[in-house]
């Protein structure tokens, strides 16, 4: 029971850096399991800071979900302190009124699947200047 309240006490802690050594390996070894599946995917850092901007939002928690013509994607939302999504918070209106907006639920990403065979290039290169 501690271990679990360590864990909502600390939820906008979660992540850590691993390195570009350590990156580089896990993505690799990925990669070599599954050279099918999707890559990478990419999220703007627009609606993300809109996702983290509202209140009471910790972090974000990702879910793997099919898109309306079927393609493997990621559903996103903001979490509270507790780990629930913010799927509905109350805002004072500047007539000083009460009222609750709708949480954001967000997709629409980027994604890859592999590397270019015809150009070498890979999606996981960085520069290191």
């Amino acid at each position: 029971m501690i271990k679990e309240l360590n864990l909502k006490a600390n939820l906008a802690q979660v992540g850590e850096e691993v390195g570009l050594e350590l990156g580089t390996q896990m993505v690799k070894n990925y990669r070599q399991a599954n050279p099918t599946d999707v890559q990478w995917y990419l999220i703007g850092r627009e609606i993300i800071e809109k996702i983290l901007a509202q209140p009471g939002c910790v972090g974000l928690k990702f879910y793997n979900a099919y898109n309306e013509v079927g393609e493997k994607t990621l559903v996103y939302v903001g979490i509270d302190q507790n780990g629930k999504g913010i799927l509905e918070y109350s805002v004072v209106t500047a007539e000083g009124q009460l009222n609750k907006e709708k949480g954001i639920v967000a997709d629409r990403i980027r994604q890859g699947v592999r590397t270019d065979e015809a150009t070498g290039i890979d999606d996981f290169e960085w520069t290191t200047d």
